[in-house]
């Protein structure tokens, strides 16, 4: 363990026998990072994709069009990494509400991850990324499903742990509840130090967050959240276009080691040039399907404009599946402004040519889904095995 980053374990009782919990120490490390060759060539990388994928995004016509499906899948790969078992079909058919028999619990979590970002993202217009905004998002994080038991919005007030039955038997516990403040107060002047380059700024706050733990539910998928907010704040992205939680589900055992190392032996340079490696990736990956996405968009949009007296009404749900890939027809008439009779008629024009597909077998409630798009969008979300 490199001495000075070592943190320090105190020794508590509970439940009548001892354990050991771990208080890290404040950020940014000490002694400093060590920027050798590789780190600062991954770094450089990684910015320059970020860059490409957040001109890519300024350039369309409506960002919307990637960034509300984009958000969703970030919600989804987070919460999958918890153990969710939610499909993005799943998170896009509840978010259909005249839909029954959607399965609740799994995707009402993901819901909630959706919520809590925007939720987020709105709230940095008017207040900075701190402990109060932190607390405000949890509560949104933690507003219904599993966890809505779990003192929502508020830092803990007991100890919590990760693996085992109890502390005692634990892989780790997190600073005991009187010295969070402690270790949170650091945190928070951390999040405002302009010094620190955006990205590792992002890279170290999620360690450390994650290292708090100061909520008794939620702290993975918070702490992966901080991420794009902090990316958010720093202008490094105008849009959370960036689904990193794909990273940390492909590799997780790896990502789970890389934390419990910044802990043990104080090795914040394998965790960053872990982390800078994810971004690359994914930010390379979301910048080629955003451009198949658009390819896409722009073959289906020639091939229906071919369709003569129905085309018209055909490209307008064409253009509202761009930003709601699954709908019925009852909502996308009410968005387009076209009559059901012309809409079910349009729908099933579009499935014949492939483009659409009808998600239920239903007679009534039916669900359609603009179905490459849905791959395209689907791809590595696939829930991990239990």
């Amino acid at each position: 363990m490199e001495a000075g980053r070592q943190g320090r374990y105190v020794t508590c009782n509970g439940a009548g026998e001892p354990y050991r919990a771990f208080v890290p120490p404040p950020l940014p490390p000490q002694p400093p990072l060590a920027f050798g060759g590789e780190l600062i060539g991954l770094l450089e990388e990684a910015n320059r994709l970020l860059g490409r994928l957040d001109g890519l995004a300024t350039a369309l016509p409506d960002p919307q069009l990637l960034l509300y499906q984009y958000v969703r899948k970030e919600a989804v790969l987070s919460s999958q990494i918890e153990g969710t078992q939610s499909s993005l079909s799943d998170l896009l058919i509840h978010e259909m509400e005249e839909v029954p028999g959607v399965p609740e619990d799994d995707v009402e979590e993901v819901s909630c991850y959706v919520r809590a970002l925007n939720h987020g993202l709105e709230r940095l217009n008017s207040l900075p990324l701190s402990l109060r905004l932190l607390r405000e998002i949890h509560a949104v994080l933690l507003s219904s499903g599993r966890g809505a038991t779990k003192q929502p919005g508020e830092f803990r007030r007991s100890q919590n742990w990760l693996g085992g039955t109890r502390p005692g038997n634990a892989e780790f516990v997190p600073p005991p509840p009187e010295q969070l403040m402690d270790c949170l107060g650091p945190f928070e002047t951390f999040l405002h130090d302009p010094h620190t380059p955006p990205l590792i700024k992002a890279a170290l706050a999620h360690v450390q967050f994650e290292t708090i733990h100061p909520f008794l539910d939620g702290n993975g998928r918070l702490g992966r959240l901080l991420i794009a907010l902090l990316l958010v704040e720093a202008k490094v992205l105008q849009y959370p276009l960036l689904y990193l939680s794909l990273h940390f589900k492909a590799n997780r055992p790896e990502y789970y080691d890389r934390l419990g190392r910044v802990r043990t032996h104080g090795d914040w340079e394998g965790w960053l040039a872990f982390f800078l490696r994810g971004v690359i990736h994914t930010a390379r990956e979301a910048a080629e399907t955003a451009q198949k996405i658009l390819a896409l968009f722009d073959a289906d949009r020639a091939r229906i404009a071919q369709l003569g007296r129905l085309s018209g009404s055909a490209l307008r749900l064409h253009e509202h599946l761009r930003l709601r890939v699954v709908s019925s027809a009852g909502v996308a008439a009410e968005k387009t402004g076209v009559n059901r009779s012309s809409t079910v008629t349009a729908l099933n024009k579009l499935i014949e040519l492939g483009i659409v597909r009808e998600l239920t077998g239903y007679r009534r409630n039916r669900l359609f889904a603009y179905d490459a798009y849905l791959v395209l969008l689907s791809r590595d979300t696939e829930p991990l095995p239990p």
